[in-house]
This record gives structure tokens, C-alpha cells and sequence, in this order.
């Protein structure tokens, strides 16, 4: 049985809310009914599944979501061979691992505490009598564009790296780096291919998130630390508690908000909600305006505004400049109309998955991705194996997060709603499950 998961985004506590360690009371219950019904086989008979694997499909410890990034001047984008460096994200991963200890210590029990057991088989196929068995569960991380700093190399982060292992029970606990292409691991390859599954985080398909090299910075960890970590800061700074509480929490939920594209539109319909004075909310915009004129003159945005019209930093420039002359909705509007015509919109990763070599030569019956936090089910193709019309199929292993959706009726009025999002995906191998090849759950609780 092989289990996917994404996009938790534990933080250290200094930015908007996670997940809370019930959800992971609610994955470990349904994962041992999982490995329960796993067993019973496609002949009718019982016999229990004897390995679990579980991968941490990326951004699960997020660290490039801390404020703390502004307490000094290093930044993602410094160099990692320097000492400070190496120090905030070391200062950084011990926080989220305090702060959401509950939470991996339910991880853990999975991994290393033997809390996966079934009751015994007979040599008839029948439940037997006597002590449970126990499941030998392996936890494995990739990681993605929100904690790509586990995959660099050296000293000071296998240290790190060791810490967070014995943490969360992860397999490997030799400190090497964890992988962001699979390949890298021979270990998820060979789960890989028992389960005929292909899975990557899928960051690799955003041009804002990704820049060719998994080992350095992007113009998203920019956006995430110089404007939306920076912003809610900024305006309790000028503005103290003169806002009222409900402003200033929801603006610490900016991240939270999909697509990113429609933040503007967030803004806008939390300050007409919660601020009942113009003067509050001009003055919110006015500190949002400051903000993005420093923003575009970060060295490292401005490096990569190139002589392409339709490159990242063209296409924020576009929005704020909007947001200087335009109603922040119709900056927002622009924005994704602009999303769209440059192809770098992320709402779905499908059609990537029509070029994965594993989809092509058919190896992989099940391409997975994260990042986009819209969990899926794609049906892609089906090709004829053994006189049997075999699927193909993408998921995306959606999030484990508070989403704040902009309602479909009368979108001017820019109301939102929330809700906590939780979703996984498991995978049957062989007659396990009485033959079924997947299981997908999505769960959602209200706020």
C-alpha cells in the first residue's frame, strides 16, 4: 500500500494558521482502516498487507512562510555555503518542529512507534486469533518549493535533516539530502514502480516557484517573504491595534489564499467587511502601494525582469502598477486574464502530465503532483495490456490547509469562504484491496 500526501505547510507560528494535530489523529485512524481493508484480497481471503509506504509529497515543513526572514538581512536567495544562512533555516526548522510537535508526533507513531497493527491471518485466507501483527509503515519526504532547503547539500543541513527525521519517523534518517526528483531516491522508485505510480510536488511546472535549479531561491519565495509575509507586519507596525483584530488576523491569512492571482481581490473584501472607516482602508492600501514599489526594486526581482513582455516580474508589475490607478478587482481580473495568455497559470497540472516519460511508456498507470492545493482526479488515457483496458489517471493530492474561496455569486461583491481542507490518496498493488487500484479521500471541516 503506498499513501500520498502534500502541501501541509506546518510553520514555525509566526504567520497564519495550520493544520491541527486532530487532522493527524484522523489520517492515522483511517490509515489503519486503510491497511485493514487492504488486506482482505481480490480471492475473497484475509491476509495482512505487510509494508505501508507513505510520501510527504513537498511543502509539508514550510519554511520560507516565517516572519522572522525579516528580522535580519538573509534572505532564501543568500548564498547557502553562508553561516547565517544556515543559521535562520536551521532557526527556522526547529521552530516548526516545536511548534507542531503534537501534530509529528502522530507522524512518528506511524513510522516509529508501531501504531499500525492488524489482527493475524490464517494459512486459509481467515482473521485468526492472537497478538496483532504489526506493519512495517515507512515514511518518506520529497520535498517542494516551500522546503526545497532539505535538499541542499552539506554539514550543516544534514544536521537539520536528522532532526527532522527523528521528529517525524521519517525512513531515512542518515541526514542526506531529500529528494526533489524522485529518481534521486531508489527507495520511492522501486514504490514507485510495485504501484505503478509516478508522483512529483509538481513545482517544476511554475515558472514563479521554480527557476531551473532546486538547490536556489525563485521569485515566489520573494512574493512569499518581501510582500505577503511583510505586509500584515507592516500594517500593524504603522497602524498598531487600530485596525480591528478581525483586519489584521485576516490579513495574516494572505498565503492561504488560491490562486495567489486573487489576492488583491482578498484585500479589498476583507478591508470593506472588517473596516468601517475609509480613512483605515485607504490607508491599508496606501501601506500595500509603499510595499510593492520596494518590492520591484528587491536586487533579486529585478534581476530577473528580462527583455521577455511576458516574464514573472512583467506580469507583477503589471498588477501593482494596476493597483496604483485601478480598483484592486479589476487589477485582479488583469492579472489573470495575463496569467492565462503567458501559460504559467497552475489552477491544473494535467496536461503535464501527458509528457512525463513514466505516462508515455506507460509504466506509471498514476501521475501525481501537489502544489496547486486543487485536489483532482483526471482521467487521461487507457491503453490495452493482457486483453484488459488498463487507465491511465492524474491526481493531485490537493492540501492540508484553510482555503479561502471566492464565492461564484455576484463575484463583485468579493465575498469569501473558508474551510479546512484535508486530502490524501492511497494506492493498492497486486490483489490488496480486493483488487481495487486506488483509494482517494477529501475531506473538508467547516470554520
Amino acid at each position: 500500500m503506498l499513501i500520498f500526501l502534500s502541501d501541509l505547510h506546518l510553520t514555525d507560528g509566526t504567520s497564519g494558521e495550520t493544520i491541527r494535530s486532530g487532522a493527524f489523529r484522523v489520517l492515522r485512524e483511517r490509515l489503519r482502516d486503510m491497511a485493514y481493508d487492504a488486506s482482505w484480497r481480490s480471492s475473497g481471503g484475509y491476509k495482512p498487507v505487510e509494508r505501508v509506504d507513505i510520501v510527504l509529497l513537498g511543502d509539508i515543513l514550510d519554511i520560507i512562510r516565517s516572519v522572522t526572514w525579516l528580522d535580519s538581512a538573509v534572505r532564501p536567495w543568500t548564498a547557502p555555503a553562508d553561516a547565517a544562512f544556515q543559521q535562520k533555516v536551521g532557526s527556522i526548522s526547529q521552530g516548526i518542529l516545536r511548534q507542531n510537535k503534537d501534530s509529528l508526533d502522530m507522524l512518528r507513531s506511524l513510522g516509529r512507534g508501531g501504531f499500525l497493527t492488524l489482527p493475524p491471518g490464517t494459512a486459509d485466507g481467515k482473521l485468526g486469533d492472537g497478538a496483532r501483527v504489526p506493519v512495517d509503515v515507512r515514511l518518506h519526504y520529497l520535498v517542494g518549493n516551500h522546503d526545497w532547503f532539505y535538499h541542499l547539500p552539506g554539514a550543516a543541513f544534514d544536521a537539520e535533516r536528522r532532526l527532522v527525521a527523528e521528529a517525524m519517523g521519517l525512513h531515512d534518517a542518515s541526514g542526506a539530502p531529500f529528494p526533489h526528483d524522485p529518481a534521486e531516491s531508489p527507495a520511492l522508485m522501486d514504490a514507485y514502480r510495485r504501484h505503478h505510480v509516478f508522483a512529483r510536488h509538481g513545482d517544476i511546472y511554475d515558472t514563479f516557484n521554480y527557476e531551473g535549479n532546486r538547490d536556489a531561491s525563485s521569485l515566489g519565495d520573494a512574493i512569499v517573504v518581501e510582500l505577503l509575509n511583510r505586509f500584515p507586519a507592516e500594517v500593524t507596525r504603522q497602524m498598531g491595534t487600530e485596525l480591528p483584530e478581525e483586519c489584521r488576523s485576516g490579513l495574516r491569512e494572505i498565503d492561504n489564499v488560491r490562486p495567489l492571482a486573487i489576492v488583491p481581490v482578498w484585500v479589498n473584501g476583507l478591508l470593506r467587511r472588517t473596516c468601517p472607516e475609509e480613512a483605515q482602508i485607504e490607508e491599508v492600501k496606501r501601506i500595500w502601494n509603499a510595499m510593492a514599489d520596494e518590492f520591484l526594486n528587491v536586487p533579486f526581482v529585478r534581476e530577473r525582469d528580462t527583455w521577455n513582455p511576458l516574464d514573472p516580474v512583467d506580469k507583477l508589475e503589471l498588477a501593482l502598477k494596476f493597483s496604483k490607478g485601478v480598483s484592486l478587482s479589476t487589477a485582479s481580473q488583469a492579472l489573470q486574464w495575463y496569467d492565462k495568455r503567458s501559460g504559467s497559470s497552475n489552477e491544473s497540472l494535467h496536461d503535464k502530465a501527458l509528457g512525463e516519460a513514466a505516462f508515455k511508456d506507460r509504466s506509471a498507470r498514476y501521475i501525481l503532483y501537489g502544489h496547486t492545493h486543487r485536489q483532482e482526479v483526471v482521467p487521461l488515457d487507457s491503453f490495452s495490456e493482457g486483453g484488459k483496458l488498463i487507465p491511465q489517471m492524474y491526481f493531485n493530492t490537493g492540501t492540508w490547509r484553510r482555503v479561502h474561496e471566492l464565492a461564484k455569486a455576484q463575484r463583485k461583491e468579493e465575498e469569501f469562504l473558508s474551510y479546512n481542507v484535508l486530502t490524501f490518496v492511497a494506492f493498492f498493488q497486486d490483489d490488496e484491496r480486493g483488487g481495487r487500484p486506488f483509494e482517494f479521500w477529501s475531506g473538508a471541516l467547516g470554520v
